[in-house]
């Protein structure tokens, strides 16, 4: 199939792993885009999706990182590697300041009569949450003594250096801390070819997205698209191209209500249901997927194939 312009790329399928993993599928794509946007989207999940991070942080009784604190099993520079691992939610774009008070006579569960002090434990203001409640600060191994801390939470996006953390820290008597503001821990992409009708000459992008829970993959993939549509759109200048109608359509087809709800093409339950559950919502869901890619959904047997192909004859598509 030849063609004057570039087809629009379409998420075609999410597949959903668990609350901080998801696949997502990208298909069909111009031959060669699958690592062109596979590539580019990895880098921004990776470096560009804003996220919220300690940059700052006291301990009363400590006046620097490198010193040990009666009381406390771990020393400063351990509990300020445990302060790196906690993953907070900020629901304002503003530092926001938080403390923990914690006495090592309470009620202890560890043996050696140990406190086990965790991220759970810091007081909570309404527009901040943690995704990991369980993350370890330190323990207390002192009955009698009582741990008061203080954390600035700041919003940002990739990383912040201790250098620049010293410099812009909201209170000069607190530890700096360098932050990974990313919400998103891991991402992989796989390019496969893939086909519609007799066009052959097309990719599929999987896209393997695991994020620390303050995020789902799908709004971190969406806030991804938009980075780079900003950042694209603005080098474009005035110049737009035209997209392409979707392989195995001309333009009329586009107009010939492709944007019907699979809903109103009047397929028994059964059917119906597979689909929604694969995420197909419209004809045009649909069209773009190959018999092959139809057969491998879950829960969509030959007999449902058979009464879409049906369907669609009707339809004239």
């Amino acid at each position: 199939m030849t063609t004057k312009n570039i087809h629009e790329a379409n998420l075609a399928e999410v597949k959903k792993i668990s609350d901080t993993k998801a696949d997502l599928v990208i298909r069909p794509l111009y031959y060669g885009y699958g690592n062109t946007l596979g590539n580019s989207f990895r880098r921004v999940l990776l470096s560009s999706v804003k996220g919220a991070a300690i940059t700052a942080f006291s301990i009363e009784g400590s006046t620097h990182e490198f010193a040990a604190i009666p009381g406390i099993r771990e020393d400063v520079v351990d509990i300020m590697l445990n302060l790196k691992n906690i993953r907070f939610k900020l629901h304002t774009d503003n530092p926001v300041e938080l403390s923990l008070e914690m006495k090592g006579s309470d009620q202890s569960s560890e043996k050696d009569g140990e406190k086990r002090v965790v991220a759970g434990d810091i007081k909570l203001p309404a527009d901040v949450e943690i995704a990991n409640p369980n993350q370890l600060i330190c323990h207390i191994d002192d009955p009698k003594f009582v741990l008061k801390m203080r954390f600035v939470v700041e919003s940002g996006r990739g990383y912040l250096t201790i250098e620049r953390s010293a410099e812009e820290r909201v209170h000069s008597d607190m530890i700096a801390v360098d932050a990974v503001f990313t919400p998103v821990l891991r991402v992989r992409y796989k390019v496969e070819n893939t086909r519609v009708g007799q066009d052959t000459n097309l990719q599929q992008l999987t896209l393997s997205i695991e994020t620390d829970g303050t995020i789902s993959p799908e709004d971190a993939f969406e806030e991804a698209a938009a980075i780079l549509v900003n950042q694209f759109t603005a080098l474009a200048g005035k110049t737009r191209l035209e997209s392409a109608p979707a392989p195995g359509l001309t333009e009329e087809d586009e107009d010939s209500g492709l944007s019907m709800p699979i809903e109103e093409l009047d397929l028994s339950a059964r059917t119906a249901n597979a689909l929604l559950n694969n995420d197909i919502k419209t004809i045009r869901d649909l069209v773009t997927l190959s018999e092959s890619d139809l057969k491998d959904l879950k829960g969509f047997g030959s007999k449902a194939l058979d009464e879409v192909k049906e369907k669609l004859t009707e339809l004239n598509i």
